[in-house]
C-alpha cells in the first residue's frame, strides 16, 4: 500500500526569468535579517576600530583624491568644495562597488549552505543590498553634518541645496539594482570561471576613473 507523504516545500521550476517570487522572500524575512546581521558583524569583528571603518574609509580616501587630483593634478571641481566633492562622489561610488562585488560573490562564498538546506537564493544577495544600505545610511549622515559645515561656515564651498534632492532616493534604488543585476549574473558565471572573481575586483577599481567620482 502506498503511503502519501504531505510535502512541506515544493520546488519547481521557474517558468520566466522574472519570476522572483517574492512572497517566498517575505516569508524567510527573519532568515533575510540573520544573513544582513552576518554581513555586519562579520565585516568588522576582531578590528581594532570596528563600525569607525565607515568613517574612517571615504574621509581619507576623499582627503588622498583631494591632495592628487585637485591639488597635484589640478582637476577642477566646478567651484566646490574639493574635498566635499571627492567625499560626495566616494560615498556613492563605495556603496555601488559594495553592492557589485559582494554579490558577485554569493554563489561561490555560500556554496556550503546551498548545498545543505533549502531557502529562497534571492534572500543572499538581498542581504548584501540591505547590508550595504545599512552602511551607506552611515555615511550618508557623515556627508550631510560635512556639508552643513561647509554650508554655515564656507561661503565659497559651492553648496546650492534644490528640489533635486527629493532624486536621491530613486539614484540609491538605481544603484543598488544595478549592484543585484550585475553582481547576480556575475555570480552565475564564476561558478564555472573563477577568473571572473579577480576581474570583478580589478575592473571595479578601474571603472571608478570612468565614472565622474574624481572629475566633474
Amino acid at each position: 500500500m502506498e503511503q502519501h507523504q504531505q510535502w512541506t516545500s515544493v520546488i519547481k521550476p521557474k517558468s520566466s526569468p522574472f519570476q522572483l517570487n517574492l512572497k517566498e522572500i517575505w516569508d524567510y524575512r527573519d532568515l533575510l535579517m540573520l544573513f544582513v546581521r552576518r554581513d555586519i558583524v562579520a565585516t568588522y569583528k576582531q578590528t581594532l576600530l570596528g563600525p569607525l571603518w565607515l568613517v574612517i574609509q571615504p574621509v581619507l580616501t576623499s582627503v588622498v583624491y583631494a591632495l592628487v587630483f585637485s591639488g597635484l593634478a589640478s582637476i577642477p571641481t566646478d567651484g566646490n568644495s574639493p574635498f566635499l566633492f571627492y567625499l560626495t562622489g566616494t560615498t556613492a561610488w563605495i556603496f555601488f562597488a559594495d553592492c557589485l562585488t559582494k554579490t558577485s560573490n554569493t554563489f561561490v562564498g555560500n556554496a556550503s549552505i546551498f548545498g545543505k538546506v533549502y531557502f529562497p537564493r534571492m534572500v543572499v544577495p538581498l542581504s548584501v543590498i540591505l547590508s550595504a544600505l545599512f552602511k551607506l545610511g552611515i555615511q550618508l549622515v557623515i556627508l550631510i553634518l560635512v556639508m552643513a559645515f561647509m554650508f554655515f561656515v564656507k561661503d565659497d564651498a559651492g553648496i546650492n541645496p534644490n528640489k533635486y534632492l527629493v532624486l536621491l532616493p530613486f539614484l540609491i534604488i538605481v544603484m543598488a539594482g544595478l549592484g543585484l543585476g550585475f553582481g547576480i549574473f556575475i555570480s552565475s558565471v564564476t561558478t564555472k570561471y573563477r577568473d571572473f572573481t579577480y576581474l570583478v575586483g580589478f575592473g571595479v577599481q578601474l571603472l571608478m576613473f570612468a565614472t565622474p567620482v574624481i572629475y566633474p
